[in-house]
């Protein structure tokens, strides 16, 4: 079979869409490397692949970035792993690279190798349409002018990765919608804000949602209706808005789960009896049997969400979360509401009425049926095999349409 190389940014929102996909790429007897942060080492590991780390040089990237903090750190990692990877990826010799749609040293490293190559896109697909953070506008050139030390860093790092590899492709600045001939976006056409002006390169494969190990620790047998969920992802420290989560809910919820991260649960103080509150739930588990989420908004928690047929309310801090809250909003399938504004008595009315008004959880049920129907991990697994296939086709007439054997 064929030699798969992943390459992608350390950042677990980044990174975990792609296990499934390369836990099934193996499974179908690929050989499959992924270079990574060693932070990601053990959970890629698990899916069979080979795990190549990147250098003791590899910075954590901003968490969340600004769009110029991000081209910042992008090119001064891409800057310092290319070594290392090239060599590598020579001596791997793969047939196909899929690196992630904000890993700008995939795409050098696949046109340094003449190897065919894939995007990943775990955020909505960027056009003029749909605008990626750091296109050229006002609100770039505003945040320019305010981090000069980031922009002339930038350019510097920008100029050597010119002068030393080829960067053909490579947007001059719009680092995040690194763009290929196939483009996988882990969401479904139905949840892609103007799916239809994309070209077909574009593949929305649905939410990548594979097994997970269970949680024999998490009372699932326990929990009364309705179960009310809420969490800020791993990353967001703040314990003042999770007690405003959970004294807002407890009086509308049979039990709340409060996932904390980061946060010690201890840091909310006392709670209501019937709020569970943990650092870490086996979240798909606990999704299957919510009422409603109340999330930050990323990418990867609502695409779970709407996968489980869950209203949301969506309380955005940064990144790509505003343009997924509004998403949201514009769907129906939940509401969105500022930080600043997320005080106890706002998330009880807001949650009030997505629990009460039935054409929240009726447009969560519609988004549902999309979101499986997109075909998730399985589906881009078949779209990687198929540019395989093509790319054979086109190098090596004659070949019958299958992988390539090495």
């Amino acid at each position: 079979m064929s030699t798969i190389a992943f390459l992608n940014i350390a950042m677990r929102g980044h990174v975990n869409p792609t296990l499934p996909v390369v836990a099934e790429l193996v499974r179908r007897g690929h050989s499959v490397t992924y270079h990574t942060s060693p932070a990601f080492a053990k959970e890629i590991e698990a899916t069979g692949a080979t795990v190549h780390r990147y250098p003791e040089s590899d910075r954590p990237l901003p968490d969340p970035p600004t769009p110029v903090t991000l081209l910042d750190a992008l090119a001064r990692t891409a800057l310092d792993v290319l070594p290392a990877v090239l060599s590598e990826l020579r001596r791997v010799r793969p047939d196909l690279i899929v690196h992630g749609s904000t890993c700008p040293w995939g795409a050098v490293a696949a046109r340094e190798l003449g190897v065919p190559a894939a995007s990943s896109f775990t955020t909505f697909a960027f056009n003029r349409h749909t605008p990626s953070p750091t296109h050229a506008s006002r609100e770039l050139l505003t945040a320019a002018a305010t981090s000069p030390r980031n922009v002339r860093s930038y350019t510097r790092s920008r100029w050597e990765l010119y002068r030393r590899y080829d960067t053909r492709g490579l947007p001059l600045h719009d680092w995040a919608n690194i763009r290929q001939p196939l483009n996988l976006v882990y969401t479904s056409s139905a949840f892609q804000p103007g799916a239809g002006t994309f070209d077909a390169s574009y593949r929305f494969v649905g939410p990548s949602i594979g097994a997970r190990p269970p949680d024999p620790s998490f009372p699932a047998d326990h929990l009364r209706a309705p179960v009310l969920y809420a969490s800020l992802g791993t990353l967001i420290d703040s314990g003042r808005l999770l007690r405003d989560f959970a004294v807002g809910l407890a009086p509308l919820g049979g039990t709340v789960i409060i996932s904390t991260g980061h946060t010690d649960p201890a840091a909310l103080g006392p709670l209501p009896a019937n709020v569970l509150a943990r650092r870490f739930l086996p979240q798909l588990e606990v999704l299957e049997r919510a009422a409603l989420f109340v999330t930050h908004g990323g990418m990867n928690s609502v695409n779970e969400a709407m996968y489980a047929g869950v209203p949301m309310l969506v309380v955005p801090h940064a990144a790509d979360q505003p343009l997924v809250a509004r998403r949201v909003a514009e769907l129906g399938v939940g509401l969105s509401i500022r930080p600043q504004d997320a005080a106890a008595e706002a998330v009880h009315a807001l949650a009030r009425r997505l629990l009460d008004e039935p054409r929240f959880k009726a447009a969560a049920a519609t988004l549902q049926v999309a979101q499986r129907e997109a075909g998730g991990y399985l589906r881009a697994a078949d779209e990687l095999e198929r540019r395989l296939r093509r790319f054979t086709r086109a190098t090596r007439p004659g070949l019958a349409d299958s992988p390539r054997e090495r």
